[in-house]
């Protein structure tokens, strides 16, 4: 179950398996699931993965998900460069909230807080200086808030259900 790497660390597969799972199912329906808004692909699904990957597996591994997802996406296609900073902040915040407090509702404000506003307004660099389109500062928020607020409320259901499984 645990491999032992350089005397101090410990690997658990399972939390690999999960891992693998969750991207697997980001890439899988992003070509089935997203709402394209502007110059942006909202893809709730993403934000789901996101609480799920948080709250089970911790804010390391959910960033990683979410930053190997936005890669896929990218290179099949289906996604734009502004899935990597509100998939990955809202992640990380959502990650480490819930480590600190163990509870779930304060890892969906992180996702909505780190996806929704943070990835909004870091979203308006990217977009200038990667993809030379124009937009506004805060014009990111709304489309990224929308999305995040869906994913992150049917990550919530699922995490509910995962639990009252004992899994």
């Amino acid at each position: 179950m645990f491999l032992k790497y350089k005397e101090v660390r410990y690997i658990n597969y399972v939390n690999f398996k999960v891992l693998e799972l969750l991207i697997a199912i980001g890439v899988i329906s992003s070509h089935i699931i997203f709402v394209p808004m502007g110059i942006a692909k909202a893809f709730p699904v993403q934000h789901a993965i996101n609480l799920i990957a948080a709250t089970l597996l911790g804010p390391s591994y959910a960033v990683s998900v979410a930053f190997v997802i936005s890669i896929l996406r990218n290179i099949l296609g289906v996604g734009s460069l502004l899935a990597f900073p509100g998939s990955m902040i809202g992640a990380f915040l959502a990650g480490i909230l819930f480590q600190k407090t163990k509870k779930v509702f304060y890892a969906l404000l992180g996702e909505l807080l780190g996806t929704g506003i943070l990835g909004g307004i870091i979203a308006y660099p990217v977009a200038k200086l990667f993809m030379g389109k124009e937009a506004t500062l805060f014009f990111m928020i709304g489309p990224f808030l929308i999305s995040s607020m869906v994913g992150a409320f049917i990550g919530f259901v699922i995490y509910k259900g995962i639990k009252n499984l004992n899994i």
